[in-house]
């Protein structure tokens, strides 16, 4: 080959336009998992997410429901796929910073097996009792449970979820004795606290929200840092002298290990840009959700935190799942 030739090769590798993934990335419908079934608070998110995501992005966003394992086995098909943009889920936070505490048998690391892009939601939980329950206010509730201890029965809906940690930190903090009634999912949950099975139970804002409003159940304390528009008389629990029981429920976007930058930087983007729209803060808020949409950066630093801080309450209160 001769001079002239190589050089005209060189330059025409120099030339070519590189990995044009990111440039054609999506060029086919993106397949959306959703680690719960239909009509939950994460299918909920979701739909109003990629309803908007879908037009930011110009293709389609196909969502899957695959539940199981309080949505360890949709993250765990996740993890498994191919790195290449297509497959992403939403994920709540029992699934990416509580489990890892609880079990030995985790069908994933979430810090080895998979990529934070946003951190799309933070989901207050509220503590609510039923109207079987003489405690009018928190304070009311811990000298009834320390009257009581081993008395009182709280519903959750499984155990390692926020639900259920949530209320874990509470006893932890108040020094108080509950017991725990752990259910498959929120809808049989509810129905057994307004029938009485049981008497109380922290949960995300909009599985309680249509039980409060009527009267049905009484909140007490809203688990977060500020109190919410839609139920702005229900103070936190920091108001109430307890600011560590602070439980915001939180979901956020994940794609498997090794899916290339340049995407994972388009579907940060194109979330951003949703969930920063005031049409879909509005939809989310008239749920109780309160919308981030922040860095991937950031996304991975407050997953690790959440590990940490999760991790010695499950130190400090033995639970295990076997």
């Amino acid at each position: 080959m001769s001079t002239l030739m190589r050089v005209l090769c060189l330059v025409g590798v120099l030339a070519w336009p590189g990995p044009l993934v990111a440039e054609e990335f999506p060029n086919r419908p993106v397949r959306f998992i959703v680690p719960f079934p239909a009509g939950g608070p994460a299918d909920i998110i979701s739909r109003i997410l990629t309803d908007k995501m879908a037009s930011v992005l110009g293709r389609p966003i196909v969502i899957e429901n695959r539940a199981g394992s309080g949505g360890l086995i949709g993250i765990a098909s996740v993890a498994k796929s191919e790195p290449n943009g297509y497959t992403i889920a939403i994920s709540p936070a029992s699934a990416l910073a509580m489990n890892v505490n609880l079990r030995d048998d985790m069908p994933y690391d979430p810090l080895r097996d998979l990529v934070f892009i946003t951190q799309v939601v933070s989901v207050p939980e509220i503590l609510v009792v039923n109207e079987t329950v003489p405690a009018k206010t928190l304070a009311e509730l811990i000298a009834l449970a320390k009257a009581q201890p081993g008395k009182l029965t709280f519903a959750s809906t499984g155990v390692g979820g926020m639900p259920h940690m949530a209320m874990e930190l509470l006893e932890l903090t108040a020094d108080i004795q509950l017991v725990h009634v752990p259910y498959t999912g929120a809808a049989p949950a509810v129905n057994d606290l307004l029938g009485d099975h049981v008497q109380l139970m922290f949960a995300d804002v909009p599985v309680l929200l249509g039980s409060i409003q009527p009267g049905k159940l009484r909140a007490l304390a809203i688990g977060s840092r500020t109190r919410i528009a839609i139920l702005p008389s229900v103070a936190t629990t920091a108001e109430l002298g307890m600011p560590q029981v602070e439980a915001d429920n939180w979901y956020g976007l994940v794609a498997p290990i090794g899916t290339p930058e340049p995407i994972i930087a388009k579907l940060n983007s194109a979330a951003i840009e949703a969930l920063h729209s005031a049409e879909v803060k509005e939809r989310l808020a008239a749920q109780g959700i309160v919308a981030v949409g922040n860095s991937s950066a950031e996304f991975s630093a407050y997953t690790k935190s959440e590990i940490a801080r999760w991790g010695k309450v499950v130190a400090a209160t033995g639970i295990k799942i076997k």
